[in-house]
């Protein structure tokens, strides 16, 4: 086990947060938004808010991990650049995108990406200490619940001035969904993280709220399983299995558990957890690695970056509340093994491939795009170390 911590450590400190230092636009601020498959980086490609929340995430707590200063500032580049150019300070809440030099380029305010925001700005709140940032992430948790929910849950899209819009960012497979099991669950991973640095009850209060949506809108008891693309009273639109979602739901379901030491939600979730973590075991986890998804039972063999990241953590999560259960400590072990061979992008200046086709040869996406990012490999590296590394 301390050989697989070992190289994980050794991973995130000599390969990704190197590369994605060398990405800091020290002319416009921020963080370049695009690298090609062939590692050409476009300096005046759009800047993702996405993109910068999840990097200011990832260095702060990188540093809050490793405790290296200069991570510090790496966050902090991210930080200035946040909140000079991504926040709407007329109407409110995170853009979508803007130029590569600050300008606003899609204006859309989506629930998900101010979540993403929040969830960023509470662990550099922790990093650094700096009032101003967890300032702004109340003022973006009031924005969501004043302008984002309804009384079934939380909506999507919207304008500029928080008008409903299509939810075509976050609605895939054909269908047009107006909630999405994503949405929810990176809402209460934001929500989580927000709790833990604040205590503040009324937070809690919203996450005992998401976690009864899950466990009895999202959750399929009968399949076992989540869905994934609702309309707005939470009827599912699609026979959809989403693997890398379900083992990454669970350890955040548990995370946001541990987080609100709620003994009664506790037992009334954890259960649900420990049989998605199972039933991905069971059903998905092949050869080493997960596929991305089932679509009406036909399975896409695609090995994608982030749900063999997930996988990872998910196995390690369940392996820790079952300690029986070794066998979701060696699927760890073996999907490091796994992504080693063939996710690692090996050429120098390059991080993780996007994904691998079913043959494990390399699918030429970009290497960084608004949705690439250090979000999931890095804290699965970093969830790792903390998780196992005592």
């Amino acid at each position: 086990m301390q050989a697989f911590v070992k190289e994980i450590k050794e991973h995130l400190e000599n390969k990704l947060i190197p590369f994605w230092e060398g990405l800091k636009d020290e002319e416009y601020g921020g963080y370049y938004g695009f690298m090609d498959y062939d590692l050409t980086v476009d300096r005046k490609y759009e800047k993702g808010c996405i993109l910068n929340s999840r990097i200011l995430w990832f260095f702060s707590n990188a540093y809050l991990v490793l405790g290296d200063k200069k991570l510090l500032e790496d966050a902090r580049h991210a930080w200035e650049f946040m909140k000079q150019y991504c926040l709407d300070r007329e109407y409110g809440g995170i853009y979508w995108s803007v130029t590569y030099d600050g300008k606003v380029l899609d204006s859309t305010k989506h629930t998900y990406n101010q979540a993403f925001a929040i969830y960023a700005l509470s662990s550099y709140y922790d990093a650094s200490g700096d009032e101003e940032a967890l300032k702004l992430a109340f003022e973006l948790q009031c924005l969501i619940e004043k302008h984002c929910t309804d009384e079934y849950g939380y909506l999507e899209a919207f304008d500029r001035t928080f008008a409903p819009v299509e939810n075509d960012k976050l609605s895939e497979n054909g269908v047009m969904a107006e909630k999405t099991m994503n949405t929810l669950l990176h809402v209460m991973e934001a929500y989580t993280e927000l709790y833990r640095v604040s205590k503040e009850n009324v937070i809690a209060d919203r996450l005992c709220f998401m976690l009864d949506l899950a466990a009895e809108k999202v959750y399929n008891p009968v399949l076992g399983r989540q869905e994934v693309f609702f309309d707005r009273q939470w009827n599912t639109l699609i026979d959809l299995y989403s693997y890398g979602h379900d083992i990454e739901t669970a350890w955040l379901v548990d995370r946001a558990l541990e987080v609100l030491d709620d003994p009664e939600y506790t037992a009334k979730i954890s259960p649900i957890t420990k049989t998605i973590t199972a039933n991905i075991y069971e059903r998905a986890y092949r050869n080493h690695s997960l596929p991305n998804e089932a679509e009406n039972g036909r399975v896409d063999h695609t090995r994608v970056w982030w749900v063999q990241a997930e996988a990872i953590v998910g196995f390690v999560n369940g392996w820790q509340k079952d300690p029986e259960k070794k066998c979701y400590l060696k699927a760890a072990e073996e999907l490091w093994e796994y992504i080693c061979t063939y996710l690692i992008d090996k050429r120098e200046g390059s991080e993780w491939f996007w994904s691998v086709d079913a043959e494990n040869r390399p699918v030429e996406k970009p290497i960084v795009e608004p949705w690439k990012c250090p979000y999931h490999n890095g804290r699965m590296c970093m969830e790792v170390i903390r998780r196992l590394g005592q």
